[in-house]
C-alpha cells in the first residue's frame, strides 16, 4: 500500500508542468523582465522591452569587458619634475650602525661600568649568554670581566661613546660630489644620537 502512494506521487511530480515564463517573468524582480513576458498581447511595447533590455545588457557586458582589458594592463603614471641646481651645498648625512660601539675598544673599566648597559654582563658581573658568544670573543670576554682584583676608575659615558664608537675613516669606502672624489675628512661632527635613541 505505502509503495503505491509513493509510486503515484512521483508521477505526479515527473509530470507536472513546468511554470509558464509569463508567470516567472511576473515573479522575477529583474528589471524589466515582465514587460518583456507578460500575458498582454501588446506586441509593440514588448518589443521595445525586449530591445532596451538587449541593448542595456550589452552596454553593460561592454563597460565590463573594457574595464577588465583596462585593468589587465596595469597603467601606471611616472612623474618626474627635474630642477636644475647651480651651485650645490654638501648635504649633511646621517651614519646609521646598531652596532653603536666597537668591541675592540671596550676596556675592562667600560665593562665594569656598562657591561650591563651593553648587555654583556648581567646585574652580578657576569657573562650573560655565553651560549649565544662566538668563541674568540668570549675568551677575550673573560678576560676583560674578571674583576677580582679590578680597581675601579671614574667612568665618563661622553668619552665612552667618542672612543667606542665607529670612525668615519674606516667606514667610509667611497664618495664623490659634483664628480669630485671627497674624503672622511671632508665630513665633520655635527651632533651625535645617544646610544639610547633610534637612528
Amino acid at each position: 500500500m505505502n509503495m503505491d502512494l509513493k509510486a503515484e506521487s512521483e508521477e505526479n511530480v515527473e509530470c507536472a508542468p513546468p511554470v509558464p515564463i509569463e508567470v516567472f517573468a511576473s515573479r522575477s524582480t529583474l528589471h524589466g523582465i515582465s514587460h518583456m513576458f507578460t500575458y498582454e498581447r501588446a506586441c509593440v511595447r514588448r518589443c521595445l522591452w525586449i530591445v532596451f533590455f538587449i541593448g542595456s545588457f550589452s552596454f553593460l557586458v561592454l563597460v565590463c569587458a573594457d574595464r577588465v582589458h583596462f585593468y589587465l594592463q596595469y597603467p601606471h603614471v611616472t612623474k618626474l619634475d627635474e630642477v636644475a641646481a647651480p651651485m650645490m651645498t654638501f648635504p649633511a648625512v646621517t651614519f646609521c650602525n646598531l652596532n653603536a660601539f666597537r668591541f675592540g675598544r671596550v676596556t675592562r673599566n667600560d665593562l665594569y661600568h656598562a657591561g650591563e648597559l651593553l648587555a654583556l654582563l648581567n646585574g652580578r658581573y657576569e657573562i650573560r649568554d655565553t651560549h649565544l658568544v662566538e668563541e674568540s670573543v668570549l675568551e677575550t670576554l673573560k678576560v676583560k670581566a674578571d674583576f677580582l682584583t679590578f680597581k675601579p676608575r671614574p667612568f665618563n659615558m661622553r668619552e665612552f661613546y667618542d672612543r667606542t664608537g665607529h670612525d668615519i675613516k674606516e667606514m667610509l669606502l667611497s664618495c664623490y660630489f659634483r664628480g669630485v672624489e671627497c674624503s672622511a675628512e671632508d665630513f665633520k661632527v655635527v651632533s651625535q644620537t645617544a646610544p639610547s635613541s633610534l637612528c
